[in-house]
């Protein structure tokens, strides 16, 4: 039985189309679920209701890239200005570099659009995001106060502050 020895192609990273609001919406609100349960305020548990990740991935799909693999979407990121403001994997997926490669090519579409770094918000009580974050290279700033929308307002949520290495 021989092994292959070449690597494992990566993700195809693509624009977001409508007919990916399903699999964008779902694969939200599971990693948002598994990231922020515990460590959010309840009032924004409360505003982010299953229904609520469609509408909030139709609304999105014009800054949305999502990743392909293995023939399905695996995740998605979502830029706004200078922010990354959505990154999520689907479970299957995770460990698989997709994160990685979604988050590089956010970064790449913040700086095609002038700005020197991205930056991007992580709950303080999201361990496993922190972790991955620092792992890609990005700069824990420090803490701050988020203020995430929610209909009618936002909702202040403790988080750390994360940077784009340097070129």
């Amino acid at each position: 039985m021989s092994h292959s020895t070449a690597a494992t192609p990566g993700p195809e990273l693509r624009r977001a189309t409508p007919d990916d609001t399903d699999a964008v919406a779902r694969i939200w609100h599971e990693g948002w679920t598994d990231a922020h349960l515990g460590h959010v305020p309840d009032a924004l548990v409360v505003a982010r209701t299953p229904a609520s990740f469609p509408e909030r991935a139709r609304e999105r799909m014009a800054d949305t890239t999502v990743a392909v693999h293995r023939g399905a979407v695996a995740g998605f990121v979502m830029v706004a200005g200078d922010e990354v403001d959505q990154l999520y994997v689907d479970r299957a997926a995770r460990g698989a570099d997709v994160g990685g490669a979604l988050l590089r090519h956010a970064v790449q579409t913040v700086r095609d659009a002038g700005h020197p770094r991205a930056w991007l918000a992580v709950a303080t009580g999201n361990a496993p995001g922190r972790r991955f974050y620092a792992r890609q290279g990005w700069v824990d700033e420090g803490r701050f106060v988020h203020r995430a929308p929610v209909p009618g307002g936002t909702v202040e949520v403790d988080c750390h502050r994360f940077a784009s290495p340097d070129r």
